[in-house]
């Protein structure tokens, strides 16, 4: 009912179009980063390198994309979030040419950098594009679009797992310019320019660092970012080795084990577009507790379970710790002050994406998964971004009509001389 309700509120006066353009361009964009290492081996094979090269192009991809949210924010107050959605998917349909067309492994490399970039100008213009359009219903038009990226990291690798022996890799990779073209058009169609009033004048770099600073210190974002940066963390940390779990401890093959992978993000898709509608009903702060506290016996009950369906169950309810991006972001893009929106929101998601991607790295070193389920390092962590959760929405987030909604009703009366 609440989905439902949320979908009708997401329509009209053309809001729907953009909704769309955004969300299908981030399919292709999230699904995107995922389809590259899916055909990984292949490519080890045409180049002949080893498993360190690969790991490389992977972080060359993943680094490209957290760096470049901080740029991609700034350009976002600059220029405006239209210019930059279609000029990401543009720029990623390059890139992936490049990739499939590569002779050498350094001109591969190359690719994966600009894809990397490419895509990490789409977030931070994503986020405050769907939070100025939606102004009262951010929190499900967030939810729906991060919801259609988790289904395009299931069904992109999945499909190209499937077409690469009878198409090749650099068909598969390739292929995806087309469609990038497509939405790219669509998007610079269907999302609409931001008005001159909202476009904030050129200031001095230390003018700028000091709002960025004033604006990360208020209590709200800060826990919200120890928060949100925990839960990636973590979430890093178990998926980076769950298939390989799965295949070393449980009587599974590597397809049946990359499609319960795959389930975790049907499972994310549907918390998403369901989580990110009901805050919007019943305020974030109970909702994302509780998300987070399911997380725990969640992955605890990892070792025990066996069997094909209880483990595909439990693979979709992994999935619900997704849930927590449409809630954050929706409220962090909310309370940051308009004059350094973009470029603030780009500086936190380099932040999340560095620090959070220790959590694959902690994972291996630690073997928390692979190894020792049982004993999952990262389970002070769930509880601990747990309490960072509990914390942060005991400040709340007041409705007020779009016309009215200033950074002064948003953000608690103590914080507002830190603005």
């Amino acid at each position: 009912m609440a989905i439902g309700t949320a979908v009708g509120n997401l329509r009209g006066d053309g809001r729907g179009r953009t909704l769309l353009a955004i969300a299908f361009g981030w399919v292709f964009v999230l699904g995107g980063r995922f389809l590259v290492p899916s055909v990984l081996p292949q490519v080890k094979t045409a180049f002949a390198v080893g498993d360190l090269g690969a790991g490389v192009a992977v972080t060359i991809i993943w680094g490209g994309y957290a760096v470049m949210q901080s740029p991609a924010g700034l350009l976002v107050d600059r220029l405006g979030e239209r210019l930059l959605l279609a000029g990401s998917l543009l720029l990623t349909a390059g890139s992936v040419l490049v990739i499939g067309l590569a002779p050498v492994f350094v001109a591969f490399l190359v690719g994966c950098g600009g894809f990397g970039l490419a895509t990490g100008l789409y977030g931070p213009a994503r986020g405050t594009a769907l939070s100025r359009t939606f102004p009262e219903h951010d929190g499900a038009a967030i939810g729906a679009t991060l919801a259609a990226g988790s289904i395009g990291s299931a069904v992109l690798p999945f499909l190209a797992g499937a077409l690469v022996e009878t198409a090749g890799w650099r068909l598969v990779v390739a292929g995806l310019a087309p469609p990038l073209l497509v939405v790219a058009v669509f998007a610079w169609r269907s999302v609409p320019s931001r008005p001159e009033s909202t476009t904030p004048p050129a200031a001095a770099p230390s003018d700028l660092a000091g709002d960025m600073l004033n604006a990360v210190r208020t209590k709200g974002v800060a826990v919200a970012g120890a928060a949100v940066t925990l839960m990636i963390f973590v979430f890093q940390g178990v998926s980076a080795f769950y298939v390989t779990y799965l295949v070393t401890t449980k009587p599974f093959s590597q397809t049946v084990a990359a499609g319960m992978f795959a389930l975790v993000f049907v499972g994310g898709a549907i918390a998403q577009l369901g989580g990110g509608a009901l805050a919007d009903r019943v305020g974030e702060r109970w909702l994302l507790a509780g998300v987070s506290a399911a997380g725990v016996p969640l992955l605890a009950a990892v070792p025990s379970v066996g069997g094909l369906w209880p483990v595909a169950l439990l693979s979709v309810l992994l999935g619900s710790r997704l849930a927590v991006a449409p809630i954050t972001n929706a409220y962090v893009i909310a309370v940051l002050p308009e004059q350094v929106q973009g470029v603030t929101w780009g500086t936190l998601r380099t932040v999340f994406f560095l620090l959070g991607a220790g959590g694959r790295r902690l994972s291996a070193r630690w073997r928390i998964v692979v190894s020792s389920m049982r004993h999952c390092t990262c389970w002070p962590l769930l509880l601990v971004s747990r309490r960072c959760c509990t914390r942060f929405f005991r400040l709340g987030r007041p409705r007020v009509p779009a016309d009215a909604r200033r950074i002064e009703t948003l953000i608690p009366t103590a914080t507002l001389q830190e603005l």
